[in-house]
């Protein structure tokens, strides 16, 4: 399994060490700190299964890559959020304040996406992931500045710019809190943007791969999300 640490990392262990064993799934967690790694060590069989990224984000790797990777099932959701180390809130921002965006395209839409739910930002009507660009920001009320940023990197921006949108796995390992810190974030209803756990074509039908999706998607992997993040990652599933 390859996985980025916080929190597809935190919750395969769980599964690991509390219920793979009852399961009789030996599981190895290879822990990764970027985006691209896992889904090329998953291509190229050094992995069996990964969790850590969303559909859209997976057409867009196989669709750069020439790889058949699939999603097998939906995981958790963790939410992008607007986060800052000057304002409260969003109706603080300033004009011509800078906002950093990571700078993938897939995270880079959704980013915006999230401004405009917030109503710093009005898109362009039919837009989509595949041919956006900053010029399709039709209004920009505040005339915010936007700077993008490696994901990874967008945390310790913050204290260079106003505010960021952060990768949830890169907000928890930096600390921040999603309700001290965040200042605008998704909500679950209708989110393309939930985790997945994703296998290659040619296993995603392992008996393995089904046992571990019984396990990540079960009451007792629920609660453990639930309690462990207390609501700053949504499990897919009811607990």
């Amino acid at each position: 399994m390859g996985a980025t640490a916080v929190p597809a990392g935190d919750i395969l262990e769980f599964v690991e060490s509390e219920l793979a064993p009852q399961a009789g799934l030996v599981l190895e967690v290879h822990e990764y700190s970027d985006y691209i790694a896992p889904n090329a060590a998953l291509a190229e069989k050094q992995l069996d299964a990964n969790l850590y990224q969303h559909e859209p984000f997976l057409r867009e790797y196989n669709e750069g890559n020439d790889t058949e990777l699939v999603a097998v099932e939906q995981i958790y959701l963790p939410p992008l959020g607007l986060y800052s180390k000057s304002v409260d809130e969003v109706a603080d921002l300033a004009e011509g304040s800078e906002i950093a965006l990571p700078n993938d395209p897939t995270n880079a839409f959704r980013a915006l996406l999230l401004l405009e739910e917030g109503g710093l930002i009005t898109l362009a009507a039919g837009i989509d992931e595949a041919t956006f660009g900053l010029t399709d920001i039709e209004e920009n009320p505040l005339g915010l500045d936007f700077r993008e940023v490696e994901a990874a990197q967008l945390p310790r921006s913050l204290d260079d710019v106003d505010a960021a949108i952060v990768n949830n796995n890169y907000a928890q390992e930096a600390g921040l809190d999603f309700e001290e810190d965040s200042i605008l974030l998704e909500e679950f209803a209708d989110n393309p943007y939930v985790n997945v756990l994703a296998a290659r074509a040619d296993n995603a039908d392992d008996p393995r791969i089904a046992t571990l999706v019984e396990l990540l998607t079960s009451p007792e992997t629920v609660r453990f999300v639930e309690e462990t993040y207390g609501g700053s990652v949504i499990p897919a599933t009811e607990g």
